[in-house]
């Protein structure tokens, strides 16, 4: 099955995380303090990055979660945005790799 997948940009990470947590209905399955958080619910991915290199409240980009997908892969579509396709493994290895203290393993 896919999920969509919605990443936003954020400065004010610890109240993101309160507020989507209120939001999604369920605590950040993965969270690296400062910097990152992600909710995994039975129709979403979301996930929230603290970066300087784009506007709080600013889509980063979107996707899908697809057990089927082959590799981690993106491509823009036609309004410039960036569409990623990946696993729930293939995200947490990017996840791993990226913050090896988060130590993230998808159920």
């Amino acid at each position: 099955m896919k999920k969509l997948h919605i990443a936003i940009s954020t400065n004010k990470i610890d109240e993101t995380i309160q507020d989507y947590s209120v939001r999604l209905g369920v605590e950040p399955c993965s969270f690296v303090k400062g910097e990152y958080a992600l909710w995994r619910t039975d129709t979403l991915n979301v996930s929230i990055r603290q970066d300087l290199s784009c506007p709080s409240g600013e889509l980063r980009h979107l996707g899908w979660e697809d057990n089927e997908a082959s590799s981690f892969s993106n491509e823009k579509d036609v309004n410039g945005i960036t569409w990623e396709s990946f696993s729930a493994q293939q995200q947490a290895d990017e996840i791993n790799e990226l913050w090896p203290e988060a130590n993230y393993t998808p159920k």
